[in-house]
This record gives structure tokens, sequence and C-alpha cells, in this order.
């Protein structure tokens, strides 16, 4: 286990809410997964536990987790997001998967609009990297869900940082929490090797090509400040011989989900 399970774990296994602080990459989806699943063996309910995250990519990080943890005992699954079919998301939810993995915005839309769903039977609510959900402007929609949802539940809230908005929301949220931390601000996790080039910002280019060049064979992610800078240096490696495919805003999301 990681340092953040051997925290959590035992708390949560003791029925107790908990607040977890620590950076991503930590093991936090084990430090509620587990916990939710061993509960789920005692009980086996359907519509059991909503996981709320920022984005649609951990998201479905999360629904893998529980999926591989929680193969050998048949539990169930939905993911909700936004940029998919509500309709076929709706399919799954009739069916009552024991977890569902949500964004609070698609969530919402579901509650208000997808007939014969509800969470009045829910036992345990996570809110993972809460600072992110919080950050991105979901606080009406994390109200909306805090209203529709049993109060005599569990809750565990995950966040990289403790923030006003975070701590505003625990007060809300949890019921006698015990807080768990095992990281600092700003702080990353110790297999993570980081290095920083200064160079002179005409060089850039010739820098990242280099780079790349010298480092082949692996996969890469390269964060440009625009729109437009995402474009042309995509443009720049292809044209280099290198294979780059450009991500941005300014793309439509059936774009994006072929890529």
């Amino acid at each position: 286990p990681t340092k953040i399970q051997i925290e959590a774990i035992p708390v949560a296994l003791e029925g107790r809410d908990v607040i977890g602080l620590a950076e991503t990459g930590s093991g936090k989806t084990g430090a509620f997964a587990l916990p939710i699943l061993q509960c789920l063996l005692a009980s086996a309910q359907r519509l059991h536990s909503l996981i709320l995250t920022p984005t649609r990519e951990l998201a479905f990080q999360i629904a893998e987790h529980f999926d591989a943890l929680g193969s050998s005992i048949g539990v169930k699954t939905a993911v909700v997001v936004g940029g998919i079919d509500m309709m076929s998301q709706a399919l799954v939810l009739a069916k009552k998967p024991h977890v569902v993995i949500a964004t609070p915005g698609r969530l919402i839309d579901h509650l208000e609009n997808t007939k014969g769903f509800n969470l009045r039977a829910l036992k345990y609510l996570v809110m993972d990297e809460a600072d992110r959900i919080l950050n991105m402007d979901f606080e009406s929609e994390v109200d909306k869900i805090l209203k529709v949802i049993p109060r005599d539940r569990r809750t565990f809230l995950f966040s990289a940082t403790m923030t006003k908005k975070v701590q505003k929301l625990q007060r809300a949220a949890l019921q006698d929490p015990v807080k768990c931390t095992v990281s600092s601000k700003y702080a990353t996790v110790d297999k993570l090797q980081q290095y920083y080039i200064f160079i002179p910002s005409k060089y850039k280019d010739c820098y990242l090509v280099s780079i790349l060049n010298e480092l082949a064979g692996n996969s890469f992610m390269v964060f440009c400040g625009t729109c437009n800078n995402a474009q042309r240096v995509a443009l720049l490696l292809r044209n280099l011989g290198i294979t780059a495919i450009p991500l941005h805003g300014q793309m439509s999301q059936v774009h994006t989900q072929t890529i």
C-alpha cells in the first residue's frame, strides 16, 4: 500500500468520513475504492457509490480501477461525463450500476432529465481532486448534488491542497472526518523525474526537436501556451518526420475523440 492508503483505508473501514490530502499519483483511487468494494461485498447494493471527478479523463481512469479491483465480485460501473450521448448513458444508469463515476455538470443533467434516475439510496460519496472540482467552478453543481443525496452516508474527500473552498466543502459535506495528510503543498510523487532547461526563446524549437530525437522511442506530451502554438509545433514536428497530433480548444469534441 502507498502512504495515503496506509493512512486512509483503516479509518474508512471503521465507517468514518475521510479527508485525504495527497498528490496526484499517490494511490488515492485505491484508498477509496478498496473500502467501497469491501462494503459492496457485504451488501451488493445497486447505485451504492458516487465518485465525483473534475474531468472525463480522470473519470475513465477511476472506472478502470474499479473494474480491475472489482472484477472478481462482479462490480458494475457507469461513467457519466460530457461529450458522450446522454441516451446511451441513461440506458447504462437504468441497469442500476454499483458505482457511478461522474463529472458534476453531466450528473446534474441526468438527475434533472433522466426519468427514474436518483441517488436516494446512496451509501458512499467520493469527491476526488476536490480542489480542481471547485477551481473549475462546479460549486453550484456540487451544492445541488449534496441536496439530493442521503445525509446518512459516508463521504470521502480527496484533494492535493487544502484551499478555503475545500475547507468550506468539508464543513458542508462531511461529518466528524478523520484527516489523512501525506503531502505538502506543490509536492510531487517520489518516482516522478523532473528537469528544466534555461534556453533563449528563439531556440526553443531546436531544443525541443533535439530532446525528442535524443529520447526517441518514448511517447511525449508537449504543452503549449496557445492553440495556435500547439498547431504550429505539431506541423513543425511533422515536417521533420516526427509523428505529432495537436489537441486544443479550437478543435471539435468529435475530432478530439477520434484522436
